[in-house]
């Protein structure tokens, strides 16, 4: 075979296989696609797989079969009771019917623009019939499924289905969320204040109560111990007249000891007393009695130390 034969036969083998992949698309789990002739939808691929088509005369449209989002700008609602809100919502959408959605929008721009003013056109006419407290407390819910099955019936007419329709944010104009929180700051500075002073209140009786308690205490426990210190002082008195009962010399010379260190202890103690004071009987008689002497032996007479002259000697 001539080198000529072999160049035409792989040019028209290739020529062949350009054919063959011109003419085959494939359709992935997440995809849908539109075979289109001429701007004509000629074919719908709605399952994954291989598909055929006529080269250089059909091409191919792919949409995603996908939940799609759908953000949407926030936007200045009137709630029923001529509250001013600002709402930031948001939408997921899928595609349901390929061809429906080709005809109606064409893309997913001219969907996202056409669910778009839907779904906004709904939330303001839905949030208008309810009151503040509705939307923002007790039944958003309520009110974000209201809004939903309302989208839904005029998305079916363009070939989608509204998975979900959400508020993600509803809040009051910036001048009206001030004000809102400057009266919520004065309401909670005055329950502060009122239970404040209730506590202030219940300190006072507490520490009143408390005050009267340790009077109640002192006093009865000032008593137990004048009581105590009586009966003690009464056991000492006994015992001590026992004592001097037993041996009265003792006890008074035991008594004059206590009184001596007592009375002389170094220092700057003064003491002025008489050399013959009681105080001091016991330095001159051990026995501290009357009449009792030293242990040095009696005085002399006072007639014969002043020399008398009863005392002199006779011629």
């Amino acid at each position: 075979m001539s080198t000529t034969i072999r160049t035409a036969l792989l040019a028209a083998l290739a020529v062949v296989v350009v054919i063959l992949l011109s003419a085959t698309f494939i359709v992935e789990q997440r995809q849908q696609a539109l075979v289109l002739r001429f701007g004509a939808v000629r074919k719908v691929a709605n399952t994954p797989g291989l598909y055929f088509k006529v080269p250089l005369v059909e091409n191919v449209l792919y949409l995603d079969r996908r939940v799609l989002d759908l953000d949407l700008p926030a936007q200045e609602v009137i709630a029923s009771d001529q509250k001013r809100l600002v709402v930031d919502a948001f939408a997921r959408y899928r595609i349901l019917d390929p061809l429906l959605f080709f005809q109606t929008v064409n893309s997913i721009v001219g969907a996202n623009n056409r669910l778009g003013s839907i779904v906004s056109s709904t939330v303001r006419s839905v949030l208008g019939d309810a009151t503040f407290a509705n939307v923002v407390r007790t039944d958003r819910e309520a009110l974000m499924r209201q809004i939903k099955e309302r989208v839904n019936v005029a998305a079916r007419g363009i070939g989608v289905e509204i998975v979900d329709v959400r508020l993600r944010r509803v809040d009051l104009p910036e001048q009206n969320s001030q004000a809102v929180f400057q009266r919520m700051q004065t309401e909670r500075q005055r329950e502060a204040t009122d239970l404040r002073a209730q506590g202030n209140q219940q300190a006072q009786g507490i520490r009143a109560r408390a005050d009267r308690d340790v009077t109640g205490i002192v006093a009865e426990a000032t008593r137990r111990a004048d009581e105590l210190r009586g009966a003690g002082e009464a056991e000492k008195n006994r015992v001590l007249a026992e004592a001097f009962g037993r041996d009265q010399d003792f006890f008074g010379f035991y008594r004059s000891m206590q009184a001596y260190e007592a009375g002389m202890k170094p220092g700057d103690t003064r003491m002025v007393l008489s050399p013959n004071s009681e105080f001091f009987r016991y330095f001159k008689r051990p026995s501290g009695r009357p009449g009792e002497d030293n242990g040095a032996g009696a005085a002399p007479p006072a007639n014969a130390a002043a020399g008398t002259p009863d005392a002199a000697p006779r011629p």
